[in-house]
């Protein structure tokens, strides 16, 4: 039987912490303001996740029964939420590269994906900020630059919003 001991053994450093991460995000060159919200992302990004793995699933049915065949990987969206600050620059960069995917007024937009899709890295940290582990998110842009909720009741709170971003994989550094 495992008792105490062993297991700390095992738990080396003490154990990942789910608040150590920082998150990477080169905005594009196409981003007004990008320059500056890039740095300002690596201190706002207050909450972030590392990548689900998922192979797709094929079932076949043979004689009464499903068999089941790997299928293809599946890459979902990656969210974060964001905190706001008074100069608004890291929400009106991410508003800028989503209307120059597609604008709002014209529905014209970027048609080059080189243009407007960027890598970005997220990074696990220990807890004197070496890196322990690194994802890179290939060709990633914006899906959606979430609400941020106003309201009188919410004191002694810093706004915060949710942004998912889609890409077209993932790989571990």
């Amino acid at each position: 039987m495992a008792d105490i001991t062993q297991f700390k053994a095992q738990m080396l450093t003490g154990g990942a912490r789910p608040n150590q991460f920082k998150c990477i995000i080169a905005f594009p060159g196409i981003v007004s303001g990008g320059g500056i919200a890039g740095p300002k992302m690596e201190f706002l990004a207050r909450a972030a996740s590392l990548p689900e793995s998922m192979v797709g699933d094929i079932a076949v049915p043979y004689r009464g029964r499903v068999v089941h065949f790997a299928g293809e990987r599946e890459f979902q969206p990656w969210n974060i939420e964001v905190y706001t600050d008074n100069d608004f620059v890291v929400r009106s960069a991410l508003e800028d590269w989503v209307n120059k995917i597609q604008n709002a007024s014209t529905t014209n937009g970027i048609l080059e994906p080189l243009a407007y899709q960027t890598d970005i890295q997220v990074y696990q940290l220990d807890r004197n900020d070496a890196i322990v582990k690194k994802y890179n998110f290939k060709d990633a842009y914006p899906l959606s630059v979430g609400a941020i909720q106003l309201s009188w009741d919410m004191t002694n709170q810093i706004e915060a919003y949710p942004v998912a971003f889609q890409y077209n994989y993932w790989e571990p550094v």
